[in-house]
């Protein structure tokens, strides 16, 4: 399958610079994956397609402000640093502009050297591993060195460094927002409650497949990047519930749905665990946990546009997607949102 057959046209001024002041005031498509029918609504209308029974889940990772701005100690040349993955206490996977002035040994000094670095490993693509040293504790030295890493289509400067998470987010890990969840307040969180729909919350955390765009021709090609998920008990449990009495398990966001997919995948159910996926979702694939999906709208051709795709039918999208064009929706991370069901 090509991957041209996700490509569709976007204007530029339609990718949402800034969030809206009221994260619930977003618009809402809502698309029939069996008709492909469209109805055009605002984000607090989820109510009215939720039903009593029916489950969220929603990833609580939490976006670490990851992105670093420091020096070469011995040259004090400037060096971008983005953090990726933990691999051990004070040691990362990291992606580097400019990688080519950061070699094994090089140190690199933040916040005149209130932290540092020193490159212990090298991989391809800007790839370095850094080992970290500093005094205190880290994620408090990060909270005020760092920034928030937004992706590089929006080029505008956020104020608040809470607008890119979610107002349920707690597990630190993420390099990226999971941002179907960015429309959720708590006080819309408690409605839906309120009318007899269970919450579940599960963990992913968004590493380097989100920056690495799909540059093969066949999708066949394409290799996905390893993140990792975990699943506890009690949402298991709550999960094969649901399942039992017949309720729907409408997925926020596409980290959970690979999440998910990845769990009922290995085990035949919901289990305790935890672990790295890295699953590839795209038209083909046969949905075994998830209803129904709340999400952005995504970069064309990306292997997001693809998951969504395999659920709702490739041709349900990409008309939904030029619909949404023409209406003037709001486009990825701070943009709108869309509910399949």
């Amino acid at each position: 399958m090509k991957v041209d057959l996700f490509d569709f046209h976007l204007p530029e001024d339609l990718i949402a610079q800034t969030p809206l002041e009221d994260r619930e005031a977003s618009r809402l498509l809502v698309l029939d994956k069996k008709t492909g029918k469209l109805q055009h609504e605002t984000f607090r209308a989820i109510l009215s397609y939720l039903q009593e029974g029916d489950c969220l889940v929603l990833n609580d990772t939490r976006v670490l402000p990851a992105r670093l701005y420091g020096e070469k100690e011995d040259t004090g040349a400037k060096v971008e640093v983005l953090l990726l993955k933990q691999e051990k206490e004070d040691t990362w996977e990291t992606l580097i502009k400019p990688a080519k002035r950061i070699k094994t040994g090089s140190v690199i000094s933040f916040g005149d050297g209130r932290l540092k670095a020193i490159c212990t490993g090298i991989s391809d693509h800007g790839g370095r591993t850094l080992t970290f040293q500093y005094k205190g504790i880290f994620y408090e030295v990060l909270d005020s060195l760092g920034e928030m890493p937004l992706p590089p289509y929006i080029k505008e400067q956020l104020d608040d460094k809470e607008r890119y998470q979610t107002v349920f987010a707690r597990e630190r890990g993420s390099a990226a927002a999971p941002t179907a969840g960015l429309h959720f307040t708590e006080g819309l969180l408690e409605e839906i409650k309120a009318k007899g729909v269970h919450i579940a919350f599960i963990t992913l955390h968004v590493g380097l497949g989100t920056f690495r765009p799909v540059s093969v021709e066949s999708i066949d090609e394409h290799d996905m990047h390893a993140e990792f998920y975990q699943m506890t008990k009690g949402t298991a449990h709550l999960l094969n519930d649901v399942k039992k009495s017949g309720g729907r398990i409408i997925s926020v966001g596409t980290t959970s749905t690979r999440t998910l997919e990845t769990i009922i995948n290995e085990h035949g159910k919901f289990v305790e665990s935890s672990g790295w996926t890295s699953i590839f979702i795209f038209p083909g694939y046969e949905y075994k946990a998830i209803d129904g999906l709340i999400t952005n709208f995504h970069l064309p051709k990306s292997t997001l546009v693809m998951l969504v795709s395999a659920l709702a039918g490739r041709e349900n999208v990409i008309n939904a997607y030029g619909q949404a064009v023409k209406e003037r929706y709001r486009f990825f991370s701070f943009g709108d949102a869309m509910l399949i069901v």
